[in-house]
């Protein structure tokens, strides 16, 4: 298993011109596993703050979503998946 990382464009809802990226990473066999991976950190730390809870640490498969703002959207469909090179070489 490799470390990848899924860049995924993100949207305000209601401002279209205020753009971002949301970057997610984990470990993955290939990357679109990597991109189900994510897809699914978010769609449960989704339900957790839908239910008032705050969004999971950590997810048993590694891969987690931090820092998510519910009036942003993300862009799936958009979404880039690589293998992950550490810059500062930390991991």
């Amino acid at each position: 298993m490799r470390r990848y990382e899924v860049d995924v464009p993100i949207h305000h809802a209601t401002d279209q011109e205020r753009r971002g990226l949301h970057v997610f990473i984990g470990c993955a066999a290939g990357e679109s596993e990597a991109l189900a991976a994510a897809h699914h950190a978010y769609d449960r730390a989704m339900q957790h703050l839908s239910a008032g809870r705050p969004a999971p640490d950590d997810s048993s498969d590694g891969w987690a979503a931090h820092g998510l703002r519910p009036d942003w959207v993300l862009d799936w469909h958009k979404a880039t998946t690589e293998a992950w090179t550490n810059p500062n070489s930390l991991m």
